[in-house]
């Protein structure tokens, strides 16, 4: 009887040290993450001015950073990859932001039970889909069509494209968008949804004046979890938009982010 006050003390501290470890490997991994970017950064900017990468217009890395490397004379100038970045990102936004919106008011404002339970967990499938079959996707299926409906209305449209690549990655951002307004809307107090009706408002102006409103930190949150998968895809852009590092605004010509 006296040995189980002991016990549990020992085991408290057994599993207090495992948690205190498993988060140091947590933080000593972030730490060398961002220790081995600064140290690979300084190197990159000895060789390469800070005015050259932040200002520069051609990005062609084929210069030799490490002494284990081989190259020959490049340009860095991350404007051009920039512009692509914001170009592929402004696309997606636009058909994501629109059509997750739209869907997740639907799913809490008017669909039927039986029917959100089955459209929304389509919805949340999308976003476990490997990338890689997005990138398959648009390079086999979206760009070629855009390519041949292009040359039907006698536009010059790349094979590979800005404008195919931010169509993907807008219908691979939807469940994102969607799945977190969803949870917003329904959030919103029923109290303030049933006062706005009982005071003569419709359906639809109830949501636009007093849900969306009271909703729309949620909003803006799923909107920037959008933005920033968008921004940190590389899959679909190398498969769909090509590695053609151009300062362009065309959303039809090949660009790099």
């Amino acid at each position: 009887m006296r040995s189980t006050p002991l016990r549990r003390v020992i085991a408290g501290r057994l599993v207090m040290g495992v948690l205190i470890a498993c988060s140091t490997v947590a933080v000593l991994t972030t730490i060398g993450i961002v220790l081995s970017l600064v140290f690979e950064s300084i190197q990159f900017f000895q060789i390469v001015p800070v005015s050259d990468f932040l200002f520069g217009m051609h990005w062609s890395p084929q210069t030799a950073i490490r002494t284990d490397q081989v190259g020959s004379s490049g340009a860095f100038g991350v404007i051009p990859l920039l512009a692509g970045t914001l170009l592929i990102s402004a696309i997606a936004l636009t058909v994501s932001g629109p059509v997750g919106l739209y869907a997740a008011i639907y799913l809490v404002e008017y669909a039927r039970p039986s029917f959100r339970a089955v459209i929304k967990p389509l919805l949340e499938v999308l976003a476990g889909i490997p990338t890689v079959v997005y990138g398959f996707f648009a390079a086999l299926f979206v760009a070629p069509l855009l390519r041949h409906g292009g040359e039907t209305i006698g536009l010059d449209v790349s094979s590979e494209s800005a404008l195919a690549a931010g169509l993907v990655m807008g219908v691979m951002t939807i469940p994102f968008v969607s799945s977190i307004t969803d949870d917003a809307i329904t959030a919103v107090p029923s109290t303030l949804k049933e006062g706005a009706l009982a005071m003569g408002a419709t359906r639809s102006e109830m949501i636009r004046q007093v849900v969306l409103p009271a909703a729309l930190p949620g909003i803006a949150g799923g909107m920037l979890l959008a933005v920033s998968r968008v921004i940190g895809e590389t899959m679909i852009v190398v498969m769909a938009a090509g590695l053609t590092a151009n300062l362009t605004l065309n959303p039809l010509e090949a660009v790099t982010t």
